[in-house]
């Protein structure tokens, strides 16, 4: 290459631009997603060469969307700028389908809230315990990480939901926690704290309406199940 001739991946980025102005990702394999998104966190390098490295150690896109920084750091050709992108780009998909939550009657449409529920959870490496509060149309009122605990549990106590739940001035919560482990079967504690939540939240006037688990892609709703709490 002449001093004035220009890299070849610069005229690679042009084109793959020009590709998604074209179409957008329709049609597109999942190193491309991953390459054309590096291109706005790694201005001077092959981008190609750095998704199919993080492809090959995390699996696929969620798997690198969802991996832990310092994981990702060890990615040749990723930095730490790099990293905390990536992790970004997780973080404001979860945001987007937060915000599609809203103004929607959540008992009519639970496939949206177990895709919130999946993203958000998907991937953490301790057990984490949401509340999502609903007003009496079903209409969300607020998300509220509970308690966060270790791979093993998390602590969960009743009064604290029926706090953030009469706060919230909420009419019914449905309450979700993951298991880091990827199970979807319900524990003995799962089954006792749904209970002790709901008989809590009665005291109130407050309705529990499901307990969600999140174990890798999937989920499992006791109400679905027809699980009795």
């Amino acid at each position: 290459m002449s001093e004035t001739s220009k890299p070849d991946y610069l005229g690679h980025r042009k084109r793959i631009k020009e590709k998604y102005k074209a179409g957008g990702l329709k049609g597109w394999l999942d190193y491309e997603v991953l390459e054309f998104a590096l291109l706005y966190a790694i201005p001077r390098k092959d981008t190609k060469v750095i998704a199919k490295e993080l492809l090959s150690k995390f699996k696929s896109i969620n798997g690198v969307l969802d991996a832990d920084r310092k994981e990702l750091e060890k990615v040749y050709g990723i930095s730490e700028h790099t990293a905390l992108f990536l992790n970004f780009l997780k973080d404001i998909a979860v945001f987007y389908l937060e915000k599609g939550l809203y103004k929607k009657d959540l008992l009519s449409s639970p496939d949206v809230v177990y895709d919130y529920l999946k993203a958000s959870l998907k991937g953490a490496l301790d057990e984490e315990f949401k509340a999502v509060f609903l007003n009496n149309r079903n209409h969300l009122l607020a998300v509220e990480t509970i308690q966060t605990g270790t791979v093993k549990k998390s602590v969960v106590y009743p009064r604290k939901i029926v706090e953030r739940a009469l706060y919230n001035h909420a009419a019914s919560v449905i309450i979700a926690h993951n298991h880091p482990g990827g199970s979807l079967k319900p524990s003995e504690d799962d089954c006792r704290v749904t209970k002790a939540i709901k008989e809590a939240l009665k005291t109130v006037d407050i309705v529990l309406l499901d307990h969600i688990l999140i174990g890798g892609d999937s989920y499992f709703s006791l109400r679905e199940n027809g699980i009795e709490f």
